[in-house]
């Protein structure tokens, strides 16, 4: 298996104005544990980073969108300060170089008077994001440098020579300067920076029913990374067996898991295909129509974690779910060596799974609370520090 050093590691996360998020700055490790109730907000940060990927994709707009709109994903909490009510998005990465770069974006409504009216201005739809403001900025430790800098439909890029260039397309007010980037020849820091958010892996939708993408017929494709919806499970675990023919690890997870099974995998034709041999039936093969969710489900997670190439950054929404208790220890081993291959960033209603997960590692698990309506994570100071006298769980 692969080891790539992150040259990009995410550090620290500011969210303003997003649902549940009225303000909120927090570091971010290497393994990074959220556990709370449900209702406190954890979902909110897991998705305040899915909208950081947007943005670098270009769907910014859209995402938000399919959230409900604006209106829907505004801070429910009172506004920061008086004007038009926006939410706003930063990221700071650390590199290995001792430099720290920053990107942040700042959406809003089309339109808005103080009178609590609305009317659609422009290129944009009522209840459509708009782009009020966005930077990339790098922080070599001697001066800062703006390398990307968005003012109304024009942005501005600052090319290898240093000098600053505009970008010849006017963009629309929904449309992010970072995902409409395309010239990493001139802008090699911008390039990298998209495509390290670009390579992110989120995994909240493992569906385990019937009509599942787990469930389904996987075609014979080199596989080294599992699929958001897990469709390619298969591929990935024939990956690892016929192509890669490194299995110690996976092998050792599933005995973890259910002692004395063993994972067959056969040769690939059209498509992949995978079941288990339980101890108890020892000449049969449960195939995948045929294993319980819970079953499927931490495979689905162990392809996630033990695949051969590991995005640089996996975060886990909830991977519980559906999960027997006695798994929650191998779980958490699982998340802890994908922690020294990739960055991991873990939500979880499971006080079991946090606990296995301080118990076998540094990691400090971080108890997201709910304080006067607004998300917030037990120990965070308002310097945007964590004070780890009071995070003992």
């Amino acid at each position: 298996m692969t080891t790539d050093e992150n040259p990009y590691q995410l550090n620290s996360v500011y969210v303003a104005g997003y649902r549940s998020l009225r303000q909120i700055s927090f570091p971010v490790d290497r393994l990074s544990v959220f556990v709370g109730a449900n209702g406190t907000g954890k979902t909110n940060l897991y998705r305040a980073l899915l909208l950081v990927q947007a943005a670098a994709a270009g769907t910014l707009a859209y995402e938000l969108a399919a959230e409900g709109g604006m209106a829907s994903a505004m801070s429910a909490a009172k506004r920061l300060a008086k004007g038009p009510p926006a939410i706003s998005l930063r990221t700071d990465f650390a590199t290995g170089r001792g430099m720290t770069y920053s990107y942040e974006v700042s959406v809003g409504f089309a339109s808005f008077t103080q009178g609590g009216g609305r009317q659609r201005i422009g290129a944009a739809f009522l209840d459509e994001a708009q782009i009020k403001s966005e930077s990339l900025s790098i922080d070599t430790g001697a001066r800062k440098v703006r390398l990307l800098e968005r003012q109304g439909g024009a942005a501005f890029f600052r090319n290898t020579e240093g000098v600053r260039e505009m970008m010849g397309d006017q963009l629309m007010p929904s449309e992010t300067a970072l995902g409409s980037f395309e010239d990493p020849s001139r802008f090699p820091d911008l390039y990298w920076l998209r495509r390290t958010i670009l390579d992110w892996r989120f995994y909240h939708n493992l569906r385990t029913d019937q009509a599942s993408a787990l469930r389904q017929p996987c075609l014979a494709v080199t596989s080294p990374t599992l699929a958001a919806d897990g469709g390619n499970l298969a591929a990935v675990f024939a990956t690892l067996v016929h192509i890669r023919e490194d299995t110690d690890m996976l092998d050792q997870a599933i005995e973890d898991a259910f002692p004395g099974a063993k994972l067959v995998v056969p040769e690939p034709d059209r498509t992949a295909s995978f079941g288990l041999i339980f101890p108890e039936y020892p000449q049969r093969i449960f195939t995948v129509s045929e294993l319980s969710d819970g079953t499927l489900r931490y495979l689905a997670l162990a392809g996630a974690l033990l695949s051969y190439r590991l995005p640089r950054f996996v975060a886990l929404n909830e991977p519980e779910t559906s999960l027997h208790p006695s798994l929650m220890e191998p779980l958490a081993r699982l998340i802890i060596d994908a922690s020294k291959r990739s960055q991991i960033w873990l939500v979880t209603h499971s006080e079991q799974l946090a606990t296995a997960i301080r118990e076998q590692s540094d990691a400090r698990p971080r108890t997201v609370i709910k304080r006067n309506g607004e998300t917030w994570i037990d120990g965070l100071k308002l310097s945007g520090a964590f004070d780890d006298d009071d995070t003992d769980m």
